[in-house]
């Protein structure tokens, strides 16, 4: 019987250069690739390998090398288009913990990271197979290997022994081998999106004659950039398109190409693809239509047209896309469909509409912004926004990040990558879809739908700066691409207008910013009024907020003046509204290299309203920068080996679709790969303690649990979801003939057929809470945090955090929903232990991100104290998983 094949092992990856490639376990019918890779092999490469001359590999060792148990005996194989470039395996030693393990790269790819992507994935082979670490055989000479097994950020050990070194490799996670796996993904991502945008030479398939042709359209506009490099139009059937010579084909092209702009129909694009990877294209901008936006069978060509360029080392922006561009002086791209881009700017800009793109740019050309580079990624079929938050978060031409979303690819990456990025540089999110009225076209549907509040929550644990539409875009890119940030939320506000003034303020206080200072000037103040206003308030505030509405035409050059003196010589930020004017006026700029407007121009909004709104945006995004990264707290007692072995004993053998009983009398329902099971023995696991329940079946029983368990005690439904409704529980019964009256009451009110259960009562006075984990197959484990009350769980008073969570995060957690203030004692209540609540979250934050078993976890409800927390309730759901969570494990392409 033949192995099963591991197809969760396969994986399209970047490699150090930016190229791609693509990494799949071995197979016997890769006989013939082995053979051809091998005939490539340098000598010196073949003797570092087998510590000896082996001109050919006979046919006994070609099956021994493809035939493989993924188990015991795994190779993987990276391949570019059809031909194998590099091959790693491990051999199980006869300590079943230890394989043999050894590398093999093809001379010509050596140097582009493929080694290190391998050794990342075939760890997570390992791992699942139950091995805890490599040893290698390395030659002395072969100076290149050890460093790069001592460089792979793993436990290492070395020792020299009959003429090789011998080398150990702990296979454990460690936080080196995390920065290595981290800093490798983000150079090679970057590189990736780097080759695009600063290609040397662009050909355009499918450039025809007609006027307004999609391909016309784009050649017409890298010409009109006068893009810095040679430009090839593609046709079959003419010699020239826009008074350039058109070539027949890709091939046909004398010089060397970077990058392709595919204008095709869509039945023909992976033609265009195949003939672009032989000469040697580095990257596709597919502007075609008729992808997944179009149905399923669209949908099917859209796969087959990452599959084929990743195969071949090609990153894919689009399709269905609007192009990119790059405004840097040196390369001047316009590979788009709009004819005009704004300016050179420091602001780096995607945008997954097409449509919407044309006019984004027309905005931002509007206001008199600029930017470095723009990217809209269409169907975002391969290249998305996390790829240009890498190559963003290093470009010394980009200082702000705007993003306009549709949907969210890999929400846990861009989590993480957000998080690092926004401690550098600010990143402006405007997300459509939050009413979760579908999906856009060309995207598939998220397995679980969490409410629009998780993905606020999302954003603001990452630090971004979420907005809720494209004009509040704009207004807070202008304002943090030209102004610094502020100190702090003390504001000061400087007015020729009382109204616009008293509108300013009270935008002020709505927004939570701390209007210390105002200055109504009068109607016809001029510029020496606001300086010795803006001289007088200097030291009291954080950011000014001036005002310049003459009823007649005044001198505005003087005025505007004087407010680019104050924000430079303050180094506060200075925003606007001067005439009502939007953007950047050009009395308000400070000239940069190019003419543009540079650092210390002055941002004008129509209202004051619209630019107090901005600087709140920005100083909430300020304070969020001084906040501490976060700290993971050393925890007590913390058992996740045996944690992930009941929940594998649990799960194996597969769970079948029965109910069986549970020790506490109910039942463990199997349903779709997904169990529910008892929580309390894995919860204790992560040490939190669940106070035990006895389910009964008449007064008597109940009497004999309350004995059990211990005066005073609790009498309710022992079904989760009648529970919550009002008089389903009997509190504070202190003896036989109070549990056996409230028995029967709850049992005449609910029904015969309802289950009751007896438990102690916990310690009074305490606030109910609810804390509940669920596991999104894209943004991983998601952990809730709200209040039991009836009333909270009508208003959907709940706030959500990705886990882990931190000490920070599980504080801001607790104080994120609206009734936060009944934990601190204020209203009346006395305050509780606030401390042994984000105990417990950061607890139920670690045991969802180490358990990917853990499809879903309630605890409802949780006591709050003040003396502790007391969990009464318990329910989890564990199911089957295969491969690591997203944002997990190997580094690979989403």
């Amino acid at each position: 019987m033949e192995p099963d094949y591991p197809a969760h092992w396969e994986a399209d990856v970047v490699l150090a250069d930016g190229g791609t490639a693509h990494l799949r376990p071995i197979r016997p019918d890769d006989a013939g690739i082995l053979r051809a890779f091998y005939s490539r092999l340098s000598d010196q490469s073949i003797y570092f390998r087998f510590f000896g001359p082996r001109p050919r590999l006979s046919d006994r060792e070609v099956r021994w090398f493809t035939t493989v148990d993924y188990v015991n005996r795994v190779a993987l194989i990276a391949t570019l288009g059809t031909e194998m470039m590099a091959v790693v395996r491990f051999d199980r030693m006869d300590q079943q913990d230890s394989a043999e393990v050894a590398f093999l790269v093809e001379d010509a790819h050596q140097g582009r990271g493929v080694a290190s992507v391998l050794m990342e994935h075939l760890r997570a082979a390992a791992r699942e197979r139950g091995i805890k670490r490599f040893i290698a055989d390395v030659l002395p000479s072969n100076n290149r290997m050890m460093a790069f097994f001592r460089q792979a950020g793993y436990t290492a050990q070395s020792e020299f022994e009959d003429g090789v070194v011998r080398m150990t490799l702990d296979l454990a996670t460690t936080e080196t081998s995390l920065e290595v796996t981290t800093a490798r993904e983000h150079r090679a991502e970057a590189r990736s999106i780097e080759r695009l945008l600063t290609p040397t030479s662009v050909v355009v398939v499918g450039a025809g004659r007609e006027a307004g042709g999609i391909g016309q359209t784009v050649l017409r506009n890298l010409l009109g950039a006068d893009f810095n490099g040679p430009v090839y139009p593609v046709h079959r059937e003419v010699r020239a398109v826009a008074g350039v010579r058109a070539y027949k084909s890709v091939s046909a092209i004398d010089g060397d190409v970077d990058l392709a702009v595919v204008a095709v129909p869509a039945d023909a694009v992976l033609d265009v693809v195949e003939e672009c990877a032989e000469k040697g294209v580095k990257g596709l901008v597919v502007v075609s239509s008729g992808f997944g936006e179009s149905g399923p069978d669209g949908r099917a060509r859209q796969d087959d047209l990452v599959r084929v360029a990743r195969s071949y080392g090609l990153r894919v922006v689009g399709p269905n896309c609007l192009g990119i561009a790059n405004t840097d002086p040196s390369v001047r791209l316009n590979a788009t469909l709009a004819a005009h881009l704004p300016g050179r700017g420091r602001v780096g800009f995607f945008s997954q509409s097409g449509a919407l793109g044309t006019a984004l740019l027309q905005r931002v050309a509007q206001r008199g912004m600029g930017i470095s580079t723009f990217v809209s990624a269409g169907n975002r079929a391969d290249v998305s926004g996390n790829d240009l938050l890498q190559y963003w978060e290093e470009d010394p031409a980009t200082d702000v990040i705007l993003l306009y979303l549709e949907s969210l690819g890999n929400p846990r990456k861009f989590a993480r990558l957000a998080r690092r990025t926004s401690r550098r540089k600010p990143i402006v999110v405007v997300k459509s879809g939050g009413t979760t009225q579908g999906v856009p076209v060309g995207h598939a549907a998220p397995a679980l739908v969490l409410p629009d509040t998780a993905l606020s929550a999302l954003f603001e644990q990452a630090g971004v700066i979420r907005v809720d539409d494209l004009t509040q875009l704009f207004d807070v890119a202008q304002l943090l691409a030209y102004q610094p940030l502020p100190g702090g939320p003390r504001v000061g506000v400087v007015s020729n207008s009382d109204a616009m003034a008293l509108l300013a303020v009270d935008a002020c206080v709505a927004a939570g910013l701390e209007p210390c200072a105002a200055a109504n000037l009068g109607a016809t103040a001029g510029a020496r009024d606001y300086r010795k206003a803006l001289a007088d308030m200097d030291c009291e505030v954080d950011a000014i907020v001036a005002i310049y509405m003459p009823p007649v035409p005044g001198n505005a050059a003087e005025v505007a003046a004087e407010l680019v003196r104050v924000a430079r010589d303050t180094g506060k930020p200075v925003l606007a509204t001067f005439e009502g004017r939007m953007g950047m006026p050009p009395e308000l700029r400070v000239p940069g290299e190019s003419g543009e407007p540079g650092k210390g121009s002055i941002p004008s909004y129509p209202a004051a309203e619209e630019a107090v709104r901005a600087l709140a945006h920005v100083v909430r995004h300020a304070s969020w920068r001084k906040q501490p990264q976060g700290t993971f707290p050393e925890l007590g007692y913390i058992d996740t080996d045996g944690a992930r072995s009941l929940v594998h004993r649990i799960l194996t053998p597969p769970p079948t679709p029965i109910e069986t009983p549970t020790p506490e009398g109910g039942t463990s329902l199997a349903f779709g790969g997904a169990m529910e099971v008892d929580a309390g023995e894995l919860l204790a696991r992560y040490g939190l303690d669940v106070w035990p329940a006895e389910v009964v079946n008449s007064p008597a029983e109940a009497v004999a649990a309350a004995e059990r368990l211990g005066w005073p005690v609790v009498v309710r439904s022992a079904d989760p979801e009648v529970a919550h409704r009002a008089g389903t529980v009997r509190l504070g019964l202190a003896d036989p003939g109070g549990v056996r009256r409230a028995y029967e009451d709850l049992a005449e009110r609910l029904g015969p057929r309802v289950m009751l259960s007896v438990q102690r009562m916990a310690p009074q006075p305490a606030v109910p809470t609810v804390v509940r984990v669920a596991d999104d197959p894209d943004f991983g484990a998601v952990v809730s945090f709200g209040f039991g009350e009836v009333t909270a769980r009508l208003l959907g008073d709940e706030a959500f955090r990705l886990a882990p969570l931190t000490a920070e995060d599980a504080a801001a957690l607790v104080r994120s929903v609206r009734a936060a203030p009944l934990l601190f004692g204020e209203y009346g209540y006395p305050p509780v232990a606030v401390g042994a609540l984000e105990d417990l979250l950061v607890r139920v934050g670690r045991l969802a991100d180490e358990l990917p078993g853990v499809a879903r976890l309630d605890l409802d409800p949780v006591l709050v104290g003040e003396s502790g927390v007391s969990v009464l309730g318990a329910r989890v759901v564990l199911r089957s998983t295969i491969g690591p969570r997203p944002d997990r494990g190997p580094r690979r392409l989403h």
